[in-house]
């Protein structure tokens, strides 16, 4: 067998992504600052899971690397895909896009947190609740605080 046997070659991109939904006991959400936009949105900590990683230990190293925090991933709160068409990308490419997003509620453990250096985001920070409708973001913030509503 060779090595592309079994394997479908696709029209588009995929990439499998890792988020937590981190709220505190003072109705904060952890965000972070992404950079990569037209202009910074802020989004749910998270990114893409490395091939030899498992999605929860991906979600795990991104939180960290994104805002400085050890995390403990609670419930699987949902699974969202998204796609972009070749224009909307945010980087330069001729193919579609399908990101599938794993999404989980997570608590802080330790660490302190920072910003990421170098990095997708520039800043991460807890905002209220309350404040989250009037930030510019990205729909992920609202998917996450949907899921995590109807997980109840």
């Amino acid at each position: 067998m060779t090595q592309d046997q079994g394997l479908h070659h696709t029209e588009y991109d995929s990439r499998l992504a890792a988020y937590a939904v981190i709220v505190d006991d003072r109705d904060q959400i952890l965000l972070a600052l992404w950079n990569e936009a037209a202009e910074p949105l802020w989004t749910l900590p998270g990114g893409g899971v490395e091939l030899s990683e498992s999605v929860e230990d991906g979600a795990v190293r991104e939180v960290s690397e994104e805002t400085g925090y050890d995390v403990r991933l609670g419930r699987l709160l949902g699974v969202d895909t998204i796609v972009v068409s070749p224009e909307e990308r945010t980087v330069d490419r001729d193919r579609w896009f399908r990101g599938i997003r794993v999404v989980f509620e997570a608590e802080v453990i330790g660490g302190r947190l920072r910003d990421e250096v170098d990095g997708t985001t520039d800043e991460a920070r807890w905002i209220p609740l309350s404040q989250v409708p009037d930030l510019a973001r990205v729909e992920l913030v609202d998917v996450g605080l949907r899921l995590r509503a109807a997980a109840g």
